[in-house]
């Protein structure tokens, strides 16, 4: 019932010959309340038979609630992982992080991607299937009753998709999954507190332009010319560098919107100061953030991370060409936050018994 908009929940009672004045008080509790008994809530009698009528296993509609895999926090106490496990068994992965006076989570759109990212882990993997609305809905849930249990009158502020997939693979579930989790009546998180990472799809980037879709664009870059970035990067083999900057200045100029480059810095491939100069030439006229994210080391990837002082003089020269430029926070780093990590890590356990 979570790929539901509230106006198919609405059409969904009329077909069954059920009151659609009912759906606001369904919508209620599946979403802003985060119910998963609904047999047990105390709805009005109309709404109550429909819901023991067609609601549960083997009925008309069913709950994404997934089974939580493993669970691991971060010694600090400001991250929580979690492997959640699907319906089908697929598992995929949800993280809950803290910062000063707000927590985001950062959800996955697909199992497994078919971008293959050389350094990243969900890469390595290779591509499963697409992740239903209802399933990228869950895991906002799933992190907020987390949160509630663990500090309650905290709230949810930011959903950042870039756990394992590619969002504008799966553009169609991601904007459904994205207009209910907006929604004011239903999780009610506000679009400028969304953000949909890609590595580069150029059509997906474009579309979001031209539909004057409200959430952030994230654009995870790594290279400043075409053989750097494709070799961390195989996706620039369909979409080059120059297709997808293109895009960028399309997309900046029909929406007047900032598009935040994504950076990670790995030692001896792309954080040398002059890496950096050609970044600053090649995002020139682009209204851009830049964040440099320190690499999360994987088993299938020999990289490391770039030199703290490799990462500083890269955000000065930045910064010094007019571009604002942070370090992101590292979190998690004891609890394989990057995405993929800790599913690997169960599949390599697994494949050892």
């Amino acid at each position: 019932m979570h790929d539901l908009s509230l106006t198919e929940m609405a059409a969904a009672l009329v077909a069954t010959e059920t009151s659609s004045h009912h759906a606001k008080a369904l919508w209620r509790a599946l979403l802003r309340e985060g119910e998963l008994d609904l047999a047990a809530r105390d709805f009005l009698p109309p709404l109550r038979r429909w819901v023991l009528d067609h609601v549960g296993e083997g009925k008309a509609f069913f709950l994404d609630a997934p089974e939580v895999v493993s669970e691991i926090h971060s010694s600090d106490g400001l991250t929580r992982k979690f492997l959640l496990k699907q319906r089908d068994g697929q598992a995929t992965e949800t993280v809950l992080m803290g910062y000063d006076g707000r927590h985001t989570a950062c959800v996955s759109t697909q199992a497994g991607c078919a971008m293959g990212c050389v350094f990243c882990a969900t890469g390595q993997m290779g591509f499963v299937r697409h992740l239903r609305p209802g399933e990228i809905v869950a895991q906002v849930l799933h992190a907020k009753r987390v949160l509630a249990a663990t500090q309650p009158g905290r709230r949810l502020r930011n959903l950042v998709l870039m756990g394992m997939g590619e969002p504008l693979h799966n553009y169609d579930s991601v904007i459904q999954a994205l207009d209910i989790i907006s929604n004011v009546r239903g999780i009610g998180i506000g679009p400028s507190h969304i953000a949909i990472s890609t590595v580069g799809v150029v059509p997906g980037i474009l579309r979001l332009a031209k539909e004057g879709q409200p959430y952030r664009l994230a654009v995870s870059l790594h290279g400043s010319n075409e053989e750097e970035r494709s070799a961390l990067v195989p996706a620039s083999k369909k979409w080059s560098l120059a297709e997808l900057i293109a895009a960028c200045r399309e997309y900046g100029a029909i929406t007047g919107k900032r598009i935040f480059f994504e950076w990670t810095l790995i030692a001896g491939k792309n954080d040398s100061p002059e890496t950096a100069q050609r970044l600053a030439a090649l995002l020139s006229g682009i209204d851009s953030h830049v964040n440099l994210i320190p690499l999360n080391p994987t088993q299938g990837f020999s990289g490391t991370a770039a030199a703290e002082s490799s990462g500083r003089e890269f955000q000065r020269i930045l910064l010094a060409a007019g571009f604002p430029c942070t370090v992101r926070q590292r979190r998690g780093i004891d609890v394989a936050a990057g995405c993929g990590q800790l599913k690997a890590e169960k599949v390599r356990a697994a494949s050892r018994t």
